[in-house]
């Protein structure tokens, strides 16, 4: 046999459907932290660029002022030294970012990172 409908129980079961769905919709969770492989890329275009950078002002102040090799050597040498400078500064901001996360860490991984031993 059926048990009889309680509308008491409907009710609060309509009111707790309804709470569910006015209930604000989480926006899509967005990943803020790069990946190795992303960190990786963006440092070897850092590097790429400097060099590239240096080696066109180079060549192009040679072709300019007619001192073919020199110019292109000194501007290749210092575009290497910009893209090194900054591939640096983006791994002491991925490492800052890192260490103000620390407390995210679970349990059981916040152990592994500390120093007493």
């Amino acid at each position: 046999m059926a048990d009889p409908i309680d509308p008491k129980r409907l009710n609060a079961l309509k009111e707790k459907l309804d709470a569910k769905r006015s209930a604000p919709v989480k926006a899509p969770a967005h990943e803020s932290h790069y990946s190795g492989a992303q960190l990786g890329w963006r440092m070897v275009t850092e590097l790429v660029v400097g060099i590239l950078m240096g080696f066109g002002i180079g060549y192009g102040l040679d072709t300019l002022f007619g001192t073919v090799p020199w110019l292109l050597i000194i501007f290749t040498m210092l575009g290497f030294a910009a893209g090194v400078r900054t591939m640096m500064r983006t791994a002491e901001e991925v490492q800052r970012k890192n260490t103000t996360m620390g407390d995210d860490l679970p349990v059981g991984d916040k152990d592994m990172y500390d120093d007493e031993d």
